[in-house]
């Protein structure tokens, strides 16, 4: 058989329990405490009359002398004249013997008290100090009060005894009375039986009402167990548990409960929309790279078979090859960029100035592009002078990202477009802007403009203007990677202005 283990049982059990155990506690305590007080002021008052018996008693022995003996006690004038029912008296000798006790039963096998064998010694001790002595049958108990004689107790009637000498012949120490504590014994049990009673009836009403009450107060806790279990078995996350007052403790747990929730719903969306982002990633870069692959692969086959009879033919299509080979070569360095900033890797920074980055775009692009008006300005449009842009960044990442954005603007506007580079400082950030006057961009492209392999062409031509889809990914994670962040700024028919923030190392 197994043991039992308060662990094992419910909550609403072990409170109902609890409480049970400490009202139980509670009322035994205050029972007892009642209960001794009770029979603490009953047996003084019990002490207090044998008191007041026993200083009376000792003067009328003083007086009359000790009376007649127990053979003489129906006789009239005898002890009936002497003791009421409810009291014994006996003499005590200097010796500690107890003799001769006269009592007035009310029925002839009424209890008689056990008197104790004492010495002198423990006699004087128990001297006006009251004690209590079993019965002789019966499971009473008796109150015995010794009071000292200092004077010889005369003659009794008949001649049976002399002054001064008990019975048995022995000096006269103390009169010894007793009183029954029956009554006290009464008294007590019945309160005793009064108060199981009560406590019985009081626990079963607060067991009851316990129970009722604890199964209420739990009722919010059993609200977010039902909702757990709906989340458990498949219930969208989006799902929350029932509101409760956050002063409760249910309360403030329901609070911790959605919020997690909330972090669990966010972290799975994120999750699905990473490798949403993955599947799509790794199709485009699948679809990118079988490009030049399947090119490569052609011009080889061509060769292998001997179609290519010319040496012209050789040379154009070895030429062809160099070029997917490149353009293959040049996806494949784009990708580990990606790679190595979604690892985080850190990037060596060193004072620099962004308007050495923007000059030198203007002279590249100039050069490369003569028919097409390039012009440097700050970061607020035309008219304003170009400005020192102080920061810290990777000299070489940075110029990735003013070539991709100059490169970016060329290749997605018609020839001999504007392209504006602004530099400067702005709200503490080095600023370099590239702007063009082209078509502009729709919101929802704009939206995923630094995409991966997100191209506006969606018919994704690689002629002249086209890409793979990765400079503005890059750019952004390049940005990112020096703490700064990257805008754009477009309207159909109004052109694009690629804006990067990096923080200013004047602040530093």
């Amino acid at each position: 058989m197994r043991a039992f283990r308060p662990s094992a049982l419910s909550l609403r059990s072990r409170l109902v329990l609890l409480s049970l155990t400490l009202v139980l506690l509670g009322l035994a305590v205050s029972d007892t405490v009642v209960l001794g007080s009770v029979r603490h002021q009953l047996v003084s008052r019990a002490d207090q009359q044998l008191e007041r018996f026993a200083g009376p008693f000792a003067q009328r022995l003083d007086t009359e002398g000790t009376p007649p003996p127990a053979r003489q006690q129906n006789r009239p004038g005898g002890v009936r004249n002497w003791l009421p029912s409810q009291y014994v008296v006996a003499f005590a000798a200097t010796d500690g013997t107890i003799s001769e006790q006269f009592r007035q039963p009310i029925a002839a096998n009424d209890p008689r008290p056990l008197w104790p064998t004492l010495d002198a010694a423990e006699l004087q001790a128990r001297m006006n100090k009251p004690f209590d002595v079993a019965s002789d049958h019966g499971g009473g108990s008796w109150r015995v009060l010794v009071v000292p004689v200092d004077r010889a107790v005369r003659q009794g009637a008949g001649g049976q005894q002399r002054a001064g000498q008990p019975q048995a012949g022995k000096p006269l120490a103390g009169i010894v009375v007793a009183a029954s504590l029956d009554d006290v014994s009464t008294t007590t049990d019945r309160l005793s039986r009064a108060f199981l009673l009560i406590g019985a009836v009081v626990a079963a009403l607060l067991g009851v009402a316990g129970w009722f009450a604890v199964r209420a107060g739990l009722r919010p806790l059993r609200r977010i167990e039902a909702t757990a279990a709906e989340i458990a078995a498949g219930r969208p996350l989006s799902h929350r548990m029932p509101e409760a007052s956050p002063r409760t403790e249910a309360g403030r747990l329901t609070t911790a409960l959605n919020g997690m929730l909330a972090q669990i719903e966010s972290a799975f969306a994120a999750r699905a929309e990473s490798e949403e982002q993955m599947r799509r990633f790794v199709a485009d870069a699948s679809h990118e790279l079988r490009t030049p692959l399947a090119g490569i692969r052609g011009f080889a086959e061509l060769y292998r078979m001997g179609a290519l009879a010319e040496d012209a033919d050789v040379k154009r299509t070895m030429t062809r090859i160099e070029n997917e080979a490149v353009r293959l070569g040049a996806i494949v360095e784009d990708l580990l960029t990606l790679v190595r900033m979604d690892e985080q890797r850190p990037v060596r920074v060193a004072p620099m100035d962004l308007r050495t980055l923007a000059v030198d775009a203007l002279h590249d692009t100039t050069a490369l592009d003569p028919g097409r008006t390039v012009t440097l300005t700050g970061p607020g449009g035309p008219g304003t002078p170009p400005g020192p842009a102080p920061v810290l960044g990777d000299e070489a990442r940075l110029r990735q990202v003013v070539a991709n954005l100059v490169g970016n603007a060329v290749a997605h506007t018609p020839p001999g477009t504007p392209v504006r580079i602004g530099v400067g400082t702005l709200d503490g950030h080095g600023v370099l802007e590239v702007a063009d006057s082209g078509p502009g961009l729709a919101p929802e492209q704009a939206a995923r403009v630094f995409e991966r392999f997100y191209r506006v062409d969606a018919s994704r031509s690689r002629h002249a203007g086209g890409g793979s889809g990765l400079g503005l990914s890059i750019v952004a994670a390049l940005v990112t990677a020096h703490h700064g962040h990257v805008e754009l700024d477009t309207l159909p028919g109004r052109g694009a202005t690629f804006r990067v923030r990096l923080p200013s190392a004047r602040q530093g």
